[in-house]
């Protein structure tokens, strides 16, 4: 097992195949052009790709992603990118030239927005140190 840092968290991930982590790349690296020029919902509007895991039978790729609005809009977009899996697969089928591409899964990673929490609040820390060290 391996241990992945993620801005402040620690998560514990199996060790993945190479070949599921290229598929994952890619898949991470289509899906963000087809979001940005072929989606034109609305509510997927603003949405980032973080990471995408694939499984180690290359069944299924759970998606993560974050909303530039942030969390609060995190579960419409959510909705919205899970009612349009299915086009998303067949155009990354095309793209790829596979038959078979994994099933596409669709989680929120906070992690851009807790590592921003936690940098203002070192500034801050930072802050108030330097005001009781000028007192």
């Amino acid at each position: 097992m391996t241990a992945e840092a993620v801005c402040g968290h620690v998560r514990i991930m199996k060790k993945t195949p190479q070949r599921a982590k290229r598929v994952g790349d890619q898949i991470q690296k289509e899906l963000a052009d087809l979001l940005a020029h072929a989606v034109k919902d609305p509510r997927v509007g603003a949405i980032t790709v973080t990471f995408v895991e694939v499984t180690a039978d290359l069944s299924h790729a759970t998606v993560h992603v974050t909303h530039l609005a942030g969390r609060e809009h995190a579960a419409e977009a959510l909705e919205a990118l899970s009612r349009i899996a299915g086009f998303l697969r067949s155009e990354l089928a095309q793209r790829f030239g596979l038959y078979s591409v994994p099933q596409l899964h669709f989680a929120y990673d906070d992690s851009i927005e807790s590592g921003m929490r936690l940098s203002q609040l070192i500034d801050d820390a930072v802050a108030a140190d330097k005001k009781l060290a000028g007192s």
